[in-house]
């Protein structure tokens, strides 16, 4: 009798360069990322930081008015807000980096689903498709918290 035993994957033990930002929004550790998407070595750094790179895009065109508002106002840089009584500190950050990070993971699970052109993955891209909604979800709520609007818009059709 013969089994199998995963050890599992290493860590990414490659020292990842911070992606610079736009002055105003943090810059993006890929390690953080890797941290808090339990992302590991599987996924390449030039894959991390592609997605990243996509997400920051897409998150600061989203805010890009929101941005302009509060500079406009005389706040040159994120960490220079003022901070709501009801938040807690650094809670623009954690926001924006939920939003990048969670862009970024649905990026990657979606093109992960073409790894394998056969019927099984197929369905493992249909499966798939589910998480990264979710992260998209995700990313939608953490901008609309920014933005200070409710996380939802209701219209009758």
């Amino acid at each position: 009798m013969s089994s199998f035993i995963s050890a599992g994957t290493p860590p990414s033990d490659t020292a990842e360069q911070a992606i610079e930002n736009n002055g105003f929004w943090p810059d993006i550790q890929p390690s953080a990322f890797r941290e808090r998407h339990r992302l590991d070595s599987t996924i390449t750094s030039a894959r991390i930081e592609s997605a990243l790179q996509a997400g920051m895009a897409t998150v600061n065109r989203v805010l890009r008015h929101w941005q302009q508002a509060k500079v406009d106002a005389g706040y040159a840089t994120m960490d220079s807000l003022p901070i709501p009584v009801w938040q807690a500190p650094e809670v623009f950050r954690g926001l924006y980096l939920r939003a990048v990070f969670s862009t970024a993971h649905a990026s990657l699970v979606e093109h992960y689903a073409d790894f394998d052109a056969t019927n099984s993955g197929r369905e493992r891209g249909e499966q798939l498709a589910n998480p990264a909604d979710s992260y998209r979800r995700d990313a939608a709520w953490a901008i609309s918290e920014i933005e200070g609007r409710p996380h939802s818009t209701v219209e009758l059709i």
